[in-house]
């Protein structure tokens, strides 16, 4: 099922996406919030009359570095031991649709396509037996790096935590296998980025064991599983969408902060 976050004359509500296609899609209005046990409302509005919000907005977000062997390589990196996790701050996320703003302090901002992995239940020291449990579902993000600012200032909270820095969209998908995914990034619709998740260093499971052996995670979030080669840079004008197989396409464009 595609669970989509949206609003409509003012009001926030989940759907559940039903149809095929851009303008045969519809919205079955679901009755509370989806973690759990939920029912649909049996009231349905066309997904063209409504904008599309971040399908979660999560307490937090876990995002992991260098989990591609060869977008480690094109950095110069060498694959880390362990898994190398940083935070996103809840004021990065924006939805489809929503503009990427390029900050002020950067001149070599980069798009980073990833598979999200949507948490949907309260969790700590999970066992990698139970880890299908926790998980809601996927949905897909772009993990925006002002790559001067990481490399200058040799941690990420700045280069990687800035407003706008985390789209996430369109909807979160709760029956797909992500074992074997095509993950790719366009800009302008040319290529950039074009791998699958079967490449991962460390899986979801091998993820999702890590960091709640240090954390609690929340209903809504989101754990950023990396990126595949291909990164580069975005300017001011691109749009630049995100592609996974099994889910959708998460588009947006980037503008002058101003």
């Amino acid at each position: 099922m595609r669970i989509a976050r949206f609003s409509i004359d003012g009001n926030v509500a989940f759907g559940a996406v039903e149809g095929e296609g851009p303008d045969g899609l519809v919205l079955d209005i679901i009755k509370g919030i989806p973690y759990g046990d939920f029912e649909l409302s049996g009231t349905k509005v066309p997904l063209s009359k409504v904008r599309l919000l971040p399908p979660v907005l999560p307490n937090k977000v876990v995002a992991i570095g260098r989990n591609y062997a060869e977008h480690a390589k094109e950095l110069g990196n060498e694959v880390p031991e362990v898994p190398v996790a940083f935070f996103k701050p809840t004021t990065s996320v924006i939805g489809p649709g929503d503009s990427i703003e390029y900050p002020s302090f950067s001149n070599e901002l980069h798009h980073e396509a990833e598979l999200a992995v949507v948490i949907g239940r309260m969790c700590r020291e999970v066992p990698r037996e139970r880890v299908k449990d926790v998980i809601f579902g996927y949905t897909c993000a772009n993990d925006v790096t002002a790559r001067d600012a990481q490399q200058r200032e040799k941690q990420w909270a700045r280069a990687k935590g800035f407003d706008t820095s985390c789209p996430l969209g369109p909807w979160v998908e709760t029956d797909l296998d992500p074992t074997d995914l095509t993950i790719q990034a366009t800009v302008n619709g040319e290529q950039r980025q074009l791998g699958r998740t079967a490449d991962m260093i460390r899986s979801i499971e091998d993820l999702v064991v890590h960091i709640t052996e240090a954390m609690t995670l929340l209903p809504g979030d989101v754990i950023l599983t990396g990126t595949p080669a291909g990164v580069g840079p975005l300017n001011v004008g691109d749009e630049v969408a995100v592609t996974i197989e099994g889910i959708g396409t998460l588009t947006n464009k980037v503008i002058k902060r101003g």
